[in-house]
């Protein structure tokens, strides 16, 4: 199915695990409201259906290929049932490379498309810094996640690199005050809405 966004705004919420992206997403589709839809986290579907886990590389890279193309498909079909709606991506194709084993350039060439093509997708996208970063605990009673705070904060710093080359790409940096984070979350999603409507005016 290809991508046309001739009535649909995708928003890509992302970044280093326990950033609180999910948490905002929620919060996000609460309080803008029933504009708003939700597209779940693909990797968490699937690993919360018992999809297996493994450090070999050549299983490592099964998994994420499974995860690109569920992904690409629940927002995809999401498009469709939704017409008119913003959808807001919890993670999008993008992230697999940074969970790949091999170079990013070797996923998307594996996944038969370009970065600039999965770009395309998403009209821009938040970025929500670890608290990993500022040495915070991640563990928070997620059973999916399995990095400790080494990890989050190599893996932020990977995602980071690799969506920041996105033209419309917001940051939002870990602080002590997780509602804080919250309220700057929101506040930069509606700035984001109004140049996005702007645009089709």
């Amino acid at each position: 199915m290809s991508y046309q966004n001739n009535n649909t705004h995708r928003i890509v919420l992302t970044g280093g695990p326990g950033g609180g992206k999910t948490t905002a997403a929620d919060l996000i589709r609460r309080e803008i409201g029933e504009g708003i839809i939700v597209v779940p986290e693909a990797a968490t579907m699937l690993f919360m259906g018992g999809f297996p886990r493994h450090s070999d590389k050549n299983i490592s890279k099964a998994t994420q290929k499974a995860i690109f193309h569920v992904q690409r498909s629940i927002e995809d079909i999401q498009h469709c049932l939704f017409p008119g709606r913003v959808l807001l991506c919890d993670r999008g194709t993008i992230d697999g490379a940074v969970y790949w084993p091999d170079p990013n350039s070797c996923f998307f060439q594996e996944m038969g498309t370009r970065l600039e093509q999965e770009f395309e997708r998403y009209d821009a996208v938040i970025f929500f810094e670890s608290a990993a970063v500022g040495n915070k605990s991640i563990e928070g009673g997620n059973p999916i996640r399995i990095e400790d705070n080494q990890k989050a904060i190599e893996l932020d710093r990977r995602l980071k690199e690799i969506w920041s080359q996105h033209p419309h790409f917001i940051h939002i940096p870990h602080e002590e005050s997780f509602f804080a984070k919250l309220t700057r979350a929101v506040h930069a999603f509606q700035e984001v809405l109004k140049a996005l409507n702007g645009q089709r005016q």
